[in-house]
């Protein structure tokens, strides 16, 4: 069985796939945040925050800084190009199958009414 494996990618998407850490993501968009600033942000725990934070750590998408007593979250200098690359080459792929099948049902459709 072939396998397609890019830990890169499953890291990102795993950390993507759930919906508080895509509202820390666009959080940090707008700026840094404390890991506590995002806690309170999202009516969280600290701890469920820093889950939270760890896994987009893990992913390259968040890089934290200890700033004195507090841990400053900002976004990852990585991005989402390999991400972002690769939902668009399966885009693509959708996009050709659709247009396939859209000239197959014009076809039937010409046949029926030749008919």
């Amino acid at each position: 069985m072939v396998q397609y494996a890019s830990p890169t990618l499953d890291l990102s998407f795993a950390a993507l796939s759930d919906a508080t850490r895509r509202g820390i993501i666009d959080q940090l968009g707008r700026g840094d945040a404390s890991i506590t600033g995002l806690a309170d942000r999202f009516q969280m725990t600290l701890t469920g925050m820093k889950k939270h934070v760890q896994v987009l750590e893990r992913a390259g998408l968040v890089i934290t800084q200890k700033v004195g007593r507090v841990r400053i979250c900002r976004l990852g200098k990585r991005g989402l190009k390999a991400e972002a690359e690769w939902i668009e080459a399966h885009r693509r792929l959708f996009d050709a199958r659709f247009d396939a099948l859209d000239e197959i049902i014009s076809d039937m459709k010409r046949e029926a009414s030749d008919e």
